[in-house]
């Protein structure tokens, strides 16, 4: 069966600028799940931010095993309810590939726990990204670097936890490096993190870019594999300790009573 994935972008940009429309006449979401479709073991379809439940309602995420997040203008606008749906879905085991600016979303912050900030700057100028894990399955058929004519800097330092892996580091063409391909886990759910991606350049046309997407929805899915109950937090009573156990102590709290949040 094939793995199913979403690819959601926040759609403002695609729509209000003209310059997007035009290399993007399906928006970067279409755009990224038509590279995802070029595998007949990939099933991506999309989602946006002005949909109800930003196109993201329970039961899909449930069928769901790879979420792609690109977002950049409309951060703030993404409710917090939904923000916390998705976590708990990586904590479950969905795969998440946070791209491009979606580095300041509030799924990939409150993941990270940090401020996930960086430095950048709007040039156009030449990106050569170095395959430093090429061993690694996300950089397979890649080759020992790639370039990109047109890219926005994204320097260091960038504000994430020490990554699982460094699979891409990016040199620019004014002189900055870049951590741009980074593997982290959390909970069941396997993240990747993948800088290239500005709405001005044609970044997703690229045949190598649509080959790494590809790679990391495979590495990051894990279809039929969930880890249960995430979210709860449930007393287990001394009556039901596997092995005879005196209660010694004291306790503030009742048998089956709820724990404090």
């Amino acid at each position: 069966m094939a793995v199913q994935a979403i690819v959601w972008g926040e759609n403002v940009h695609d729509r209000e600028n003209e310059l997007v429309r035009s290399i993007y006449p399906d928006g970067m979401h279409g755009c990224i799940a038509e590279a995802l479709n070029e595998s007949p073991d990939i099933s991506a379809t999309t989602a946006t931010l002005e949909q109800d439940e930003h196109g993201l309602p329970a039961d899909r995420l449930a069928r769901t095993d790879v979420l792609l997040w690109w977002g950049h203008k409309a951060h703030g606008d993404v409710d917090d309810g939904i923000v916390e749906r998705v976590v708990e879905r990586v904590w479950e085991g969905m795969g998440l590939l946070v791209l491009h600016s979606g580095h300041f979303s509030k799924v990939f912050k409150r993941l990270m726990g940090s401020s996930c900030a960086l430095t950048w700057r709007e040039a156009g100028e030449r990106e050569r990204l170095w395959a430093i894990n090429p061993a690694h399955p996300i950089a397979a058929g890649v080759g020992p670097y790639f370039e990109l004519e047109q890219s926005e800097m994204y320097g260091e330092p960038f504000g994430v936890p020490e990554p699982l892996e460094t699979v891409f580091v990016s040199w620019y063409e004014g002189g900055e490096v870049f951590r741009s391909g980074l593997t982290f886990q959390r909970g069941g759910g396997r993240i990747f993190y993948f800088s290239p991606g500005h709405e001005v350049y044609p970044v997703y046309h690229d045949a190598t870019v649509r080959t790494i997407l590809r790679n990391a929805v495979m590495w990051a899915a894990k279809p039929g594999i969930r880890w249960e109950n995430v979210a709860d937090a449930p007393n287990r009573p001394v009556g039901e300790a596997l092995e005879p156990l005196e209660e010694k102590g004291p306790r503030l709290h009742e048998d089956g009573e709820a724990g404090y949040r």
